[in-house]
């Protein structure tokens, strides 16, 4: 199911590519800074820290079309190559309040089936649209990077 629900988000997403290839595209940084935020979104390579670790911190810098940025930040807690990896984030690094991200790649005859959610406390019903969407927009841009990997491969 792709939508919102009691808990927050949640997006259902097939693609034509392996665990692998999908995988990647979330976990390696060049691959991450070139669909988060979306295909009119920029984040440097020397403004990112991502290293897809259990108890790693990471941070990144989106440089929106208006030329404004957002910092963002997170903490990978748990990662499962190919299979699972769980992270938190938020856009207000000097707050302690972070988003629970769980990301699960299931092998399928196409290629992967994605079940994303992320929790959205305290978000009225606008606001959890709006995540759900900008999310939408990114995995749109992850599926062009996973399918590029997979042909790279």
């Amino acid at each position: 199911m792709t939508g919102i629900n009691p808990e927050g988000i949640e997006i259902d997403r097939d693609f034509a590519a392996p665990p692998e290839a999908v995988f990647a595209a979330w976990t390696t940084p060049e691959h991450f800074a070139r669909w988060f935020g979306g295909k009119d979104v920029q984040v440097a390579l020397d403004s990112l820290d991502f290293v897809a670790e259990p108890g790693r911190i990471w941070t990144a810098q989106m440089v929106l079309p208006n030329g404004s940025t957002i910092d963002w930040t997170g903490e990978f807690l748990e990662v499962t190559p190919n299979e699972r990896f769980v992270f938190t984030l938020t856009d207000r690094p000097a707050e302690p309040e972070r988003a629970r991200i769980v990301v699960e790649l299931t092998a399928i005859d196409q290629g992967t089936r994605m079940h994303f959610t992320q929790q959205t406390p305290g978000f009225s019903p606008e606001q959890q649209a709006g995540v759900l969407a900008g999310w939408q927009s990114f995995v749109d841009e992850l599926a062009l990077i996973a399918a590029a990997s997979r042909r790279d491969a």
